[in-house]
């Protein structure tokens, strides 16, 4: 049993008023072999702890589509419910290589394939947690067979294949981030190689450090004010959110919008929505395309932006915007529809 899964199982004990031992003399016993095996289950990036079994693609598919499409869809596209994927994002090259290079652009979301570093983290997954109404309902050919079908999906393995204990470490040399999770840099050990480059400020340094760091205005007391939930002890730590940062109120780091673009930047619209191409939600020009000559879109997308919604575009949902001003929505609504440019 791994030290982990020993230590979780001595604090559960212990917490329930079970010692194990002399200390409390008739009070508790020692956990049975079949108590503890419960509890061993977690596997190791080594794959120590990964029991004995197999599950072929083919037989991942059938399992998915009943017990995980739902979910995530039948691809690992994803779709309304979880809206983050599962497959997708990566190329033969981050195969060959071991690093995605999805990770180093700018996107909203990346797909679980993409982050992947260890197989056994995909595996130890599923068996403990999926499915989401039923965890650890799954067999352990079935979970196999799921994580076969996944891999798949990546095409990380062939359709044909079979994962199984015997083979999963060879398996594990063909994941697209396996070298995303590295020891090789300089935060690990400072004898280490460095992970930036740059040259140290050696003259004429600041004596105080003038950049400020703060949320955005409408983000600031998303969760309420910060100064009032400290705990009773020790330093206090929370910035009052009830009012505007210092930043914004001086003038500082976060300049005054000026343009409407700004405006859809600052409230977090061109995230999802790319000004000419689709993003998560439709192009800004894919919107205005659509609804051009329409008398009555501008106050039906006010509506949308205010309420959310789902299935104008696909089944990803677009959030509420409730936090935006009206006269914000409006004027980003009519850019939108003049053009956005």
């Amino acid at each position: 049993m791994s030290k982990f899964t020993n230590t979780i199982l001595s604090l559960a004990l212990l917490s329930a008023g079970v010692a194990q031992g002399a200390q409390y003399p008739g009070v508790g016993r020692q956990a049975t072999p079949a108590e503890i095996k419960a509890w061993d289950i977690d596997v190791r990036p080594d794959f120590k702890g990964l029991p004995k079994g197999s599950g072929s693609v083919s037989k991942g598919q059938a399992v998915w589509e009943v017990q995980c499409a739902s979910c995530h869809g039948t691809f690992g596209e994803s779709n309304e419910v979880f809206i983050t994927p599962i497959a997708g994002g990566v190329s033969p090259e981050d195969i060959k290589a071991g690093r995605a290079k999805t990770l180093a652009t700018p996107q909203p979301t990346r797909s679980t394939l993409s982050k992947l570093s260890t197989v056994s983290t995909l595996w130890d997954y599923i068996n403990r947690a999926m499915p989401w109404n039923a965890p650890k309902s799954l067999t352990v050919d079935e979970v196999y067979a799921v994580t076969a079908y996944l891999l798949n999906l990546g095409d990380i393995i062939p359709a044909d294949f079979t994962l199984s204990d015997a083979n999963i470490a060879a398996v594990q040399n063909r994941l697209p981030n396996r070298n995303g999770m590295t020891r090789d840099h300089g935060l690990w050990d400072i004898k280490g190689k460095p992970d930036v480059k740059n040259t140290a400020c050696m003259k004429d340094c600041p004596t105080e450090a003038k950049i400020v760091s703060f949320l955005p205005d409408y983000a600031r007391g998303a969760h309420g004010n910060l100064a009032e939930q400290n705990r009773v002890v020790g330093a206090v730590r929370g910035a009052n959110t009830a009012t505007p940062s210092a930043a914004a109120s001086s003038g500082g780091t976060q300049a005054p919008v000026t343009s409407v673009k700004e405006l859809a930047g600052k409230s977090g619209c061109l995230v999802c929505h790319g000004v000419r191409n689709k993003i998560v939600g439709p192009g800004l020009h894919e919107i205005a395309a659509k609804y051009k000559g329409d008398a009555g879109a501008e106050a039906r997308l006010i509506a949308k932006v205010k309420n959310g919604g789902a299935g104008a575009w696909g089944q990803a949902p677009m959030p509420p915007q409730s936090r935006i001003e009206d006269g914000d929505v409006k004027a980003m609504v009519q850019w939108i529809l003049d053009g956005a440019e």
